[in-house]
């Protein structure tokens, strides 16, 4: 068998290897690895993870702003965290100032509080510009 008839038969089985990967990946509900090394990813990927709750008082004031959780979801993939705002350092939960895209027409500003040993995502405030 020749070198070229070689790397043939090994690049058709690794292409089928990758369609089955890809296959039983997109079948799970688990997310694929990413490579979240940054600051800003990591935290917006533990609010993704970790769910967020929303309480009365700031789901009445999602209705008066006209915010909804598809925002808040978009904004939670998409956003920056400001570093220079938060207080990340605060025992036992950390404040986080998260930004909305600059492409969004109608820009939002939240305040999450994220606590170490809690499984939920805190949202103290949301502020509209």
């Amino acid at each position: 068998m020749q070198v070229l008839q070689r790397v043939g038969y090994y690049m058709g089985g690794f292409a089928v290897g990758l369609v089955l990967l890809a296959f039983f990946l997109k079948g799970s509900d688990t997310e694929i690895p990413s490579c979240d090394y940054m600051p800003n990813a990591r935290v917006l990927k533990t609010i993704r993870n970790k769910g967020y709750e929303i309480s009365p008082e700031l789901q009445r004031l999602m209705a008066e702003t006209a915010v909804d959780t598809i925002q808040l979801n978009r904004l939670f993939r998409e956003g920056t965290v400001d570093f220079d705002k938060s207080q990340q350092q605060l025992k036992p939960c950390g404040i986080y100032y998260i930004k909305s895209p600059e492409s969004e027409s109608k820009p939002i500003h939240t305040e999450v509080s994220i606590c170490e040993y809690e499984d939920k995502v805190t949202i103290k405030s949301i502020q509209m510009d």
